[in-house]
């Protein structure tokens, strides 16, 4: 996925209301941007850390400036964190149909946001004549509290814990069901569900997998210019 214009560099001032951050720009001066996350961002909203925001010329935002990418450094020197929540989907879509997902290849389809279960959507659906269908959730994971440990959630999700049964359902109905998760850094060496933080969610995916639903990690490389799924990583669960 690439950013639709070059990223601007500042640094955090503050986080708050959850989504509206102050920034101070290297090269503009004080501004407010939308933060595009519903979660807590522990450990990458303190101020003073290094940001990136995108622009947008719409008249119809209140705002114009989205705060995109943070830096982290778990000792082994700064990597960029991806912490809007809105692209995860269409970063997984694109690797899909590049093929960078073994897993998930072969499908004659794909479809976004796709009703389904208790009035919920998908985030992909794929199909496939001969294979069926595969329904695909993706979470967005950024949290690291020790260096190579990706973790989610970083809040307790109510809506996570719907996915899950949604999913589980789906799988003893016949169809695939994949939870993916897509962990917007590059420093990550392997997953796992955060059981302090959401002791209900850790257990429901533990569920969720006895029903037959698969899980899948991915870590990506991220830059300024562009995010990209890369590698995949292992999930280790409690």
């Amino acid at each position: 996925m690439m950013f639709p214009s070059p990223l601007q560099r500042g640094r955090l001032v503050k986080r708050y209301k959850r989504f509206l951050a102050d920034i101070e720009l290297d090269n503009g001066g004080p501004i407010t941007a939308s933060c595009p996350n519903t979660g807590s961002m522990m450990g990458l909203s303190d101020p003073g850390i290094n940001v990136w925001v995108s622009s947008s010329d719409s008249p119809k935002r209140k705002y114009p400036h989205t705060l995109e990418l943070v830096e982290s450094d778990m000792g082994n020197g700064p990597t960029l964190v991806g912490i809007n929540t809105g692209h995860p989907n269409r970063i997984v879509a694109e690797a899909i149909c590049e093929n960078r997902i073994p897993a998930l290849e072969g499908y004659a389809s794909l479809r976004r946001e796709q009703k389904y279960g208790r009035a919920s959507r998908i985030d992909i659906l794929l199909e496939d004549n001969n294979r069926g269908r595969a329904y695909v959730e993706i979470k967005n994971v950024h949290l690291m509290r020790q260096a190579g440990l990706a973790e989610f959630p970083d809040s307790v999700t109510e809506r996570g814990l719907k996915h899950l049964d949604e999913l589980g359902d789906m799988a003893e109905q016949g169809h695939r069901a994949v939870m993916l998760f897509l962990i917007q850094r590059a420093d990550a060496t392997h997953m796992s569900p955060c059981a302090d933080i959401d002791p209900a969610y850790a257990a429901a995916l533990v569920r969720a997998m006895s029903r037959g639903v698969e899980t899948l990690a991915y870590c990506c490389e991220i830059t300024p210019e562009r995010i990209r799924l890369a590698a995949s990583v292992p999930i280790l669960m409690p």
